[in-house]
């Protein structure tokens, strides 16, 4: 991928670039918890954003989709928002340092990417953030922290391409270690690292390539919910909550609200649980974790569907260590810990089983927890 846009950027702008890179993410555990002030747990995985980018000594910005084959130039003024609407996340990015006091000045870049999409793995964030780090580095001397660029590209969302997301996906774009994940505190953003390097395991996502259409606003409902239980318990959010507590005020809330709250006060118990496990490199509870988790989503919150649960079914019956939904549910991915001796019979059998159910294939998408935001070196290949 580097060679190829090397060459693109030749022939288009006649100048030789530098090499910036920003990682699509995981996350473990921690569903739905973000919004309940409690912690997620990412980690940045081999599948990268890569641009391109020099310095062109205008006021404008030239900038091509290698994989859209799509060029557009704009200015860095609020009113030059250009159409496009993939350009709407380097306008922003540019827009939303200039507003925090830094510079960004004209500038060609080429950019292209293997993170898959529609799979929830954040291709949104890694673009923000691989344009965040390097503008931040071309232009302002690294003046921003990480936090703030993960920030930068939040605010991006929030503003010019009108997604109201939390910060868990810049922050682990940006923060991202090779081997390691990161627990995340949603409400103080402080983080730690743990390890996680799998000896002997594979971490696999399996996509459904599903996405059920809801009638409702299920997201709203279940913080509804939760906001609800909070409230009636006396806490700011349900992460400062007890099973004590919730069961002690049983008979004052309805079965749905209880359920909600009980998912999320066991997803902050297994999270805390996950952390002591990968320190001692006890993967076998982290896989008990995960599928008490899918069970959660499951059955407590009530945000899968037939093909995820079919796919937590078969991961059970091959062996799998540990599977469960990832993201918010009613489609899209089940992350998979595996054992090595067990992964190609699981994916052949994953795959034919789904098929003839669902009548389409899933994708398999292996990953490895990777690097995040960084400037290539000059020999450096992803």
């Amino acid at each position: 991928m580097k060679e190829k846009l090397k060459q693109l950027f030749a022939s288009r702008f006649g100048s030789i670039p530098m090499f910036y890179a920003s990682a699509g993410r995981i996350n473990l555990i921690g569903e739905h918890t973000d919004y309940n002030g409690g912690f997620v747990f990412p980690g940045a995985i081999d599948k990268y954003i890569l641009a391109a980018i020099n310095i062109n000594g205008t006021d404008k910005v030239r900038a091509y989709s290698a994989d859209l084959d799509d060029y557009v130039e704009f200015g860095l003024t609020e009113a030059d928002k250009p159409s496009p609407q993939w350009a709407d996340y380097v306008f922003g990015v540019c827009r939303e340092i200039i507003k925090r006091g830094g510079t960004v000045k004209g500038f060609d870049t080429v950019f292209a990417g293997n993170v898959p999409l529609g799979a929830g793995l954040s291709s949104s964030a890694a673009l923000e953030s691989c344009f965040a780090f390097a503008l931040n580095d071309i232009f302002n001397d690294n003046k921003f922290d990480k936090m703030e660029l993960a920030k930068i590209g939040q605010a991006t969302e929030h503003n010019y391409c009108g997604v109201n997301c939390g910060i868990m996906d810049q922050f682990a774009s940006i923060f991202g270690k090779k081997n390691m994940l990161m627990r995340l505190d949603c409400r103080s953003l402080e983080y730690q690292y743990y390890p996680y390097n799998p000896v002997g395991y594979k971490t696999v996502l399996v996509n459904s390539k599903v996405k059920h259409e809801l009638v409702d606003s299920p997201y709203n409902k279940r913080r509804a919910s939760c906001e609800r239980v909070a409230r009636l318990l006396g806490v700011e959010t349900l992460r400062d909550a007890t099973m004590a507590m919730l069961d002690g005020a049983r008979d004052k809330m309805s079965d749905e609200d209880y359920k909600r709250a009980l998912y999320v006060i066991g997803e902050k118990e297994r999270v805390l649980k996950v952390c002591d496990a990968l320190e001692r490199g006890d993967y076998d509870t982290v896989g008990e974790c995960m599928y008490g988790t899918h069970d959660g989503l499951s059955r407590l919150y009530e945000v899968s569907c037939d093909e995820l649960d079919y796919l937590n079914d078969v991961a059970r019956e091959c062996g799998v260590t540990g599977s469960r939904i990832m993201g918010g549910g009613f489609g899209g991915c089940t992350i998979n810990l595996v054992k090595d001796s067990l992964y190609d019979n699981f994916i052949a059998t994953v795959t034919a089983k789904f098929a003839a159910r669902y009548g389409h294939e899933p994708d398999i998408i292996p990953v490895v927890i990777s690097d995040g935001a960084h400037k290539l070196a000059n020999d450096e290949e992803l």
